[in-house]
């Protein structure tokens, strides 16, 4: 944007401009808003797209609220980070700012327990779990559930405070770990249900939710246990599984208020039939908004755009136009160590049905072991005449990227799987 253009541009503040906020940023540029970015990251990949940097963590509420006012914003998103949902409908509603989420339906999505209530109120299934606020606690729920468990801090998002303990002697580093990533003292620990896992990408719109597609989702072992490595569309689920997962997917974001703007909904589908997993009110951290659009045509950035800002949307927006059988997101793992150079992009450009290849770090960061999701080094893209030869297409690409690391050989890690 030129300086002229933001004398009129509408301005709005993103909070996160890490890898999960890469589309939205490079959607509002498009748009040419004047986007305030903040991110405690100097080096943040999204930095590059917004018209100021804000070296302010996504969630220090008292600083991002002086910012804001400071701005004088006409909108505030927080797109891939759960904590900051809560903190952006809060900075909304003491500005006077149009926000897609009411301050309980925020607040309700960023506490997995608050969640799991709803969900109990509305006869929702999901695993079996427990609370505690110390290791004594836990043995006695591990004991009653049963081994192995998935065990949480309840109020952080990603892989902050979460582990997978297959036996008592793995409960204890993982409840500790939780209780302190924790910022209530509490840590659940649940039931791990075995089933494949499928992610509801949705949006509301007045009220009516919708599905805008199911993705099937590929994650990580310990421990990295829970990192997703891929995602892929259409789901693999059956016509019945799908249906079920859908509802699921609209009666939890009912539960929760959720009236406008984006969602996701994890699911597990095993021989329970889905269970929930948790919902975020927020678009998805692993590009889920750029395959939509790639595939069928969807342009869900720009819908969370015009939802943060205030403004009408057509309902014609979200119907589909799909423009592939297939596509995938495969993320891209670096080997441990200072990056020097990534080879291979050029050739894995070239493959037929990539349509993008992010990568999100510069020489001189230094990777360190893959345990979360901030973890990753980058992701493709890739679309296909169905799922299966777009998953082909995404292995293809990311097979010839390579990650070229000081001390170490340049060969990408092939990361544990589930």
């Amino acid at each position: 944007m030129t300086g002229d253009s933001h004398a009129w541009a509408k301005r709005l503040l993103v909070l996160g401009a890490g890898p999960a906020q890469l589309g939205l940023l490079e959607a509002a540029r498009r748009r040419e808003l004047y986007v305030i970015a903040a991110d405690r990251d100097p080096g943040a990949p999204g930095f590059p797209f917004a018209d100021r940097r804000a070296l302010i963590s996504a969630e220090d509420e008292t600083a991002l609220e002086r910012l804001a006012a400071a701005e004088q914003i006409d909108g505030v998103i927080a797109p891939g980070i759960d904590w900051s949902v809560a903190i952006a409908a809060r900075i909304s509603a003491k500005l006077g700012l149009p926000h897609p989420l009411s301050m309980e339906s925020a607040q309700l999505a960023v506490s997995k327990l608050k969640q799991r209530e709803r969900f109990t109120e509305a006869g929702l299934p999901f695993a079996r779990y427990a609370v505690a606020t110390r290791g004594e606690e836990a043995e006695t729920a591990a004991a009653e559930l049963g081994f192995p468990l998935v065990v949480k801090a309840p109020d952080r998002q990603g892989q902050r405070g979460l582990a997978l303990a297959r036996g008592l002697e793995e409960l204890g580093p993982a409840v500790e770990r939780a209780l302190h990533a924790s910022r209530s003292g509490l840590c659940m620990i649940e039931q791990l249900e075995p089933g494949r896992e499928a992610t509801v990408i949705g949006f509301s719109l007045d009220g009516r939710y919708h599905a805008l597609a199911v993705t099937d989702r590929r994650s990580a072992a310990a421990p990295a246990f829970g990192v997703s490595l891929e995602h892929s569309w259409p789901s693999s689920l059956s016509e019945n599984e799908l249906a079920r997962t859908i509802d699921i997917a609209g009666r939890a974001t009912a539960a929760l208020k959720i009236e406008q703007g984006p969602s996701y909904v994890q699911v597990i589908v095993g021989e329970r039939g889905p269970l929930l997993v948790e919902l975020a009110a927020r678009l998805g951290g692993g590009h889920e908004a750029e395959l939509i659009e790639a595939a069928l045509g969807i342009e869900l950035n720009e819908l969370a755009l015009a939802a943060a800002l205030g403004e009408t949307i057509d309902p014609q927006a979200l119907v589909s136009q799909p423009l592939a059988g297939g596509a995938c997101t495969r993320f891209l793992i670096a080997p441990e160590g200072e990056l020097v150079t990534a080879h291979g992009v050029e050739e894995a450009s070239a493959l037929e049905g990539v349509k993008r290849i992010r990568l999100y770090r510069e020489p001189g960061f230094v990777f360190t072991p893959f345990r979360s999701r901030s973890d990753r080094a980058g992701a493709v893209l890739t679309l296909g005449p169905d799922r299966e030869r777009a998953v082909e297409r995404a292995r293809e690409a990311a097979d010839l990227i390579r990650f070229e690391v000081a001390g170490a050989n340049s060969e990408s890690r092939d990361p544990p799987r589930r």
